[in-house]
């Protein structure tokens, strides 16, 4: 099978990236970078499950990306109010790992060595964790985008964890499998496409076509969340009574998508789609008092949904020792 691989460069030019340490000298209260390492992984029990977020690293978009249906000067105002830079966003990856019955569950696979220098770092902080990453029984993967789907290889090609059974949306494999969608979409996302076609097509990976409500082990079922991209999946974790949703990228902020869940971003496919999905999450979790985990919130990502009149808030859970 011929492989189309798309550089870095290619990426960061189409992306138009700018270095992703760029800060604003006006953002005082803002903190600065480790001189070493922080930890990568956190971890906690549902139930009876044992779950950890793991990290794949972090990158840095414009900020004009950001809310580009909202009144301009609104968000800026929005994003100050809350120590965010306008400029430049700062996205954590968020990975969740789940160990229940039998079972070891991990959500999505990163990016791998194909997209910034600062991701690709899900299988060495699985290690750090005690995590095997061999002894992975499922991968569930929420949408084909880069940081979501590419680390799918290694550097030779070959399935980066071989024995899984890997799980994606029917919907969302059919959409980027079209003939002809890479001459449909801007030039700013060809490549996407491009990768997620090489991806999904990856020599030793067989997939299991999934669709909201299927369980891919007990406890672990799936929720239809399209919008973001056509056939995107949300995770529901349920055990003891106790539930969490790993939202993929259903949810994208911690502060624009609770305060102002109509706002929606360039990278969503569709946006009134994506608004829809957002809303009914919110609504559930909220209600229902379900944790959620958002994949580009600070991490470890996970938290709890209060709602404020029409519009909600993100309440971090609290860190247990």
């Amino acid at each position: 099978m011929t492989l189309i691989r798309p550089t870095r460069r290619d990426l960061l030019r189409l992306a138009a990236v700018a270095p992703a340490f760029a800060m604003p000298t006006t953002a005082r209260a803002m903190l600065g970078a480790p001189s070493a390492g922080n930890p990568a992984h956190f971890s906690f029990t549902l139930g009876d499950a044992r779950l950890t977020v793991v990290s794949d690293g972090y990158f840095s978009l414009p900020g004009s990306g950001l809310a580009i249906n909202a009144p301009e000067d609104e968000k800026i105002a929005f994003l100050k109010d809350h120590y965010l830079d306008p400029e430049r966003g700062y996205s954590h990856t968020n990975h969740l790992y789940v160990e229940i019955g039998e079972a070891r569950v991990l959500v999505d696979v990163g990016s791998g060595t194909r997209w910034f220098d600062t991701t690709g770092r899900l299988m060495g902080n699985l290690d750090a964790a005690g995590i095997d990453p061999m002894g992975i029984t499922h991968v569930v993967i929420t949408h084909a985008h880069p940081d979501h789907i590419w680390g799918i290889r290694d550097d030779f090609d070959e399935p980066i964890i071989p024995d899984a059974e890997y799980i994606m949306g029917e919907a969302e494999r059919a959409y980027w499998l079209q003939d002809g969608l890479v001459d449909q979409v801007s030039a700013e996302r060809q490549q996407f496409v491009v990768g997620a076609v090489n991806s999904i097509n990856a020599e030793g990976v067989e997939w299991t076509l999934a669709g909201d409500g299927t369980e891919v082990v007990p406890g672990v079922r799936l929720l239809d969340s399209p919008g973001h991209t056509p056939g995107h999946l949300s995770v529901m974790i349920d055990s003891g009574g106790q539930q969490l949703i790993a939202t993929g990228d259903a949810l994208t902020n911690a502060y624009t998508n609770f305060a102002h869940p109509d706002w929606y971003n360039e990278t969503d496919d569709d946006g009134d789609m994506t608004v829809t999905s957002r809303r009914r999450i919110l609504d559930m979790a909220a209600s229902d008092r379900i944790a959620v985990l958002g994949y580009h919130f600070p991490f470890p990502g996970v938290g709890h949904v209060r709602r404020v009149g029409e519009a909600f808030q993100f309440v971090p859970a609290l860190w247990q020792f």
